[in-house]
């Protein structure tokens, strides 16, 4: 197995890929592509091509269908870089709340000042801001990074609302009793508009779909607090940039962070931008790094697939005997008929799942059957014995 670098990936990660891997300069040769942000959309993939690691969440920057139709799984690494996210959105949240931008600058300039002790008494008055002790947090989105940051917001003394229609009753818990700890208040809402009215601060942990996109518009402004503050730390498509622009030269939001600026909201008033820092730490880029690869070699090596974006979750666990594995697409029947075809080598277990429109099959069996024996079942994108 050969695998490609399409970014410099942490070498925590490569470290994983045991004897029988090897890294390839020649995407051509590779059986796997581990990338970060390069967009790979117009990238020719090899037929020999078996699976795409994402050292990070957001899969934007890959084709998606275009990898299933072509039998390539494409992994993603929720979670891994989490508490890098979540410890700058709170940076982002203290910045919010303290011009200690608007300071900092003040010093640099008048660094030269001799006197600048005694000057920076009078000039301070216009820098003050506000506490964050006793506020409420808007949180939109309580997966692995709005969850902590959540956490986080009741050991410093915020109570919390927050909107997300898939959280787990055992997140729900888990928050219920982080609140009850710090004497705080945890609110779960059905109504983002709700978040919008309640929270001085709004935090938006959300990945970027057709049902999210420019979901921070005129009606989500309209809704908050005066004076409150948005932080955007996941997609800049989530905003409206029209409709921030207003509420920003109108004095409706006081500030804007993020760390996904684009060209218009890094030129409005009003904001503080990062260019991209969430996931630049040393610990996220290793733990996403080694994820990434151990999801590929579960994969190669068992047939299991954990965390793909374009292929159902599938596990039959510890390997201890010849596997196949199929990827299809929906609607042929492949695992019956894949069924039919593998009986004789005797079928010890299988497993078999469907997500948005492609399918994936393995089979545990007791003898071995030649690689090409599913080769003409009509659905079937790839099928791989292992031995």
């Amino acid at each position: 197995m050969k695998y490609f670098l399409a970014n410099p990936i942490a070498k925590a990660g490569l470290d994983r890929f045991p004897a029988g891997y090897e890294k390839t300069e020649a995407l051509e040769d590779a059986n796997i592509i581990l990338v970060r942000s390069a967009v790979l959309h117009e990238t020719v993939f090899p037929k020999e091509m078996l699976a795409i690691g994402r050292a990070g969440a957001g899969v934007n920057n890959i084709p998606l269908d275009r990898a299933a139709e072509e039998g390539i799984v494409v992994f993603n690494s929720p979670g891994a870089n989490s508490n890098a996210v979540k410890e700058l959105t709170l940076l982002g949240l203290f910045l919010a709340s303290r011009d200690a931008k608007g300071g900092m600058a003040w010093v640099e300039e008048n660094k030269g000042d001799e006197n600048i002790g005694k000057t920076m008494e009078k000039a301070k008055a216009k820098f003050a801001g506000h506490e964050i002790l006793g506020k409420v947090l808007g949180v939109i989105g309580l997966g692995a990074i709005g969850y902590k940051i959540a956490k986080a917001a009741f050991a410093l003394g915020m109570d919390v609302i927050g909107f997300d229609p898939f959280l787990s009753e055992k997140a729900k818990e888990d928050l219920e009793k982080t609140a009850e700890c710090f004497e705080k208040t945890l609110t779960i809402t059905a109504d983002v508009l709700e978040v919008y009215k309640a929270a001085d601060y709004v935090t938006v942990h959300v990945p970027e779909t057709k049902d999210t996109k420019g979901m921070l518009n005129a009606e989500a402004f309209a809704a908050m607090k005066e004076d409150a503050a948005l932080l955007n730390f996941a997609r800049p498509g989530l905003v409206d940039e029209a409709a921030l622009k207003e509420a920003l030269e109108g004095g409706k939001i006081r500030k804007y962070v993020t760390d996904v600026p684009s060209f218009v909201t890094a030129n409005l008033p009003n904001v503080i931008a990062f260019p991209h820092l969430g996931a630049s730490t040393e610990e996220a880029e290793d733990a996403s790094a080694v994820m990434a690869a151990d999801e590929i070699l579960e994969y190669l090596e068992s047939g299991n697939i954990v965390n793909s974006v374009n292929f159902p979750k599938i596990s039959l666990g510890e390997k201890s005997g010849v596997r196949v594995s199929i990827l299809f697409k929906e609607g042929f029947d492949v695992p019956e008929k894949a069924a039919e075809i593998l009986a004789p080598f005797g079928i010890a277990k299988s497993e078999a799942k469907v997500k948005n429109g492609f399918g994936a099959a393995v089979y545990e069996l007791n003898g071995k059957p030649e690689e090409s024996v599913l080769g003409t079942v009509p659905g079937v994108l790839r099928a791989r014995v292992l031995a």
